[in-house]
């Protein structure tokens, strides 16, 4: 799969041309629908990817004896959903739900993906705690009197392995999905480049690099 440069401070970049053996010592942004289109893409296969570490993390974490860290895991299936929902988002129209379309056990993959962003909502909710449920009580004395009060705490069950599994499947497919994309809108972006003469290249904004 390809890998691509993070923001902020550049790592040098892949380039499309095959035969590039040396790392470019200058780039420079384009600000081309392209360059747009690549860029969504690369983002979305970014969160791919964080979504398969976490679902890497998340078995891991799940088989650890005697029983898992309740916090852990709780913050690597909220980033995994999250971050996978996100990629659906209709502002960057980058995945569908047709993209699902032809994948292995599609049945269970669709099941598992039509509940993550009702899933994402509860996670993510700014009101309500999605770990807990508390219910108030009168504690009572054996004649019944009481005799002060019960604060009790419902803890709702971590993902389940199975799951966990199936949203990293689901991930992996859609990566791969994502790649091929990445790969054809490179090309195009690279014939635009190719396009512009030297010294309009040399008007546009450098990107700094860092390496290693």
């Amino acid at each position: 799969m390809t890998t691509r440069p993070r923001s902020g401070d550049q790592t040098a970049p892949d380039t499309a041309a095959p035969d590039a053996a040396v790392s470019p010592t200058q780039v420079r942004r384009l600000d081309l629908p392209s360059a747009g289109e690549l860029a969504g893409l690369a983002a979305v296969f970014e969160d791919l990817q964080y979504v398969l570490r976490c679902c890497e993390h998340l078995v891991a974490a799940l088989g650890r004896p005697p029983e898992p860290d309740a916090a852990l895991v709780e913050a690597l299936w909220t980033g995994a959903v999250v971050a996978y929902v996100r990629c659906f988002s209709p502002r960057g129209a980058v995945l569908t739900d047709a993209d699902l379309d032809g994948l292995e056990h599609a049945d269970e993959l669709r099941r598992v993906h039509g509940m993550l962003p009702q899933l994402r909502d509860h996670l993510a909710s700014r009101h309500v705690n999605p770990r807990e449920t508390f219910t108030i009580g009168a504690a009572q004395a054996n004649d019944g009197t009481p005799t002060g009060v019960a604060v009790v705490a419902g803890r709702r069950p971590l993902v389940d392995d199975a799951t966990v599994r199936t949203l990293g499947r689901l991930a992996y497919h859609l990566a791969e999905r994502v790649d091929a994309r990445m790969q054809e809108r490179q090309q195009q972006v690279l014939g635009d480049a190719a396009a512009l003469s030297p010294a309009e290249l040399a008007r546009l904004p450098l990107v700094h690099l860092t390496t290693g």
